[in-house]
């Protein structure tokens, strides 16, 4: 599947410094209707918090796959530094493959933020598992595309921004579809990787002191 069309490479490299999203307080639950997933990357806990309202289609299917552990174990594969990184590609070929079905799109109600996660695409009604969070602002350059945002990062981005871009764009998804993360270990040794992720039942409520 292709990921970002090629063109955007070369958007958001300006390497400007932006604030990170609001941190959640401890204790603290989800917006209205929102709720909480971590995820257990190698560089540290990253915690987003996803909004339905924002993208409905996007939010259904990343929660469904979480709660399947489909990431767990998946490689951020591309990073553009000052862009985005990119991860999403389960390491066993057959769990990709069962995952590997296109969802309708969802207008875009809110801006590709610094920190926010979004679906890529490569055309219109083409979702399905891969996912990019932004290192910058790239409004400019992907909201008009019809890339919709469904979370954002709330804890954690000093984490995403550590995530090695020794690689770059080097590692093929096709083969990545493929043969999986034998082909990324042997490789690409050194990328780094969501170990878990999970859905943060305690956070999955209606209290808006969070928001």
């Amino acid at each position: 599947m292709l990921s970002l069309l090629a063109a955007l490479c070369l958007a958001g490299c300006a390497g400007d410094v932006l604030e990170s999203p609001k941190v959640r307080s401890a204790g603290s639950k989800a917006a209205e209707g929102s709720y909480l997933v971590t995820l257990e990357t190698t560089r540290g806990e990253v915690v987003v918090e996803v909004f339905p309202g924002w993208a409905p289609k996007g939010a259904e299917r990343f929660r469904e796959l979480v709660a399947d552990g489909f990431y767990d174990g998946c490689r951020f594969f591309r990073v553009v530094p000052g862009f985005v990184v990119q991860f999403g590609i389960n390491g066993d070929p057959a769990v990709h493959a069962k995952w590997d079905d296109k969802i309708a799109d969802d207008p875009v109600t809110q801006s590709n933020k610094r920190g926010t996660l979004t679906f890529a695409t490569s055309g219109p009604d083409s979702r399905t598992t891969q996912l990019f969070i932004s290192l910058k602002d790239n409004a400019t350059s992907l909201d008009g595309q019809g890339f919709s945002p469904f979370a954002r990062v709330v804890s954690g981005m000093q984490y995403i921004d550590e995530i090695t871009s020794e690689y770059g764009e080097r590692p093929q998804q096709g083969t990545i579809e493929r043969e999986g993360n034998s082909y990324l270990k042997r490789d690409f040794p050194n990328l780094d990787y969501v170990k878990a992720a999970m859905i943060n039942e305690s956070d999955d409520g209606d209290d808006t002191t969070g928001n």
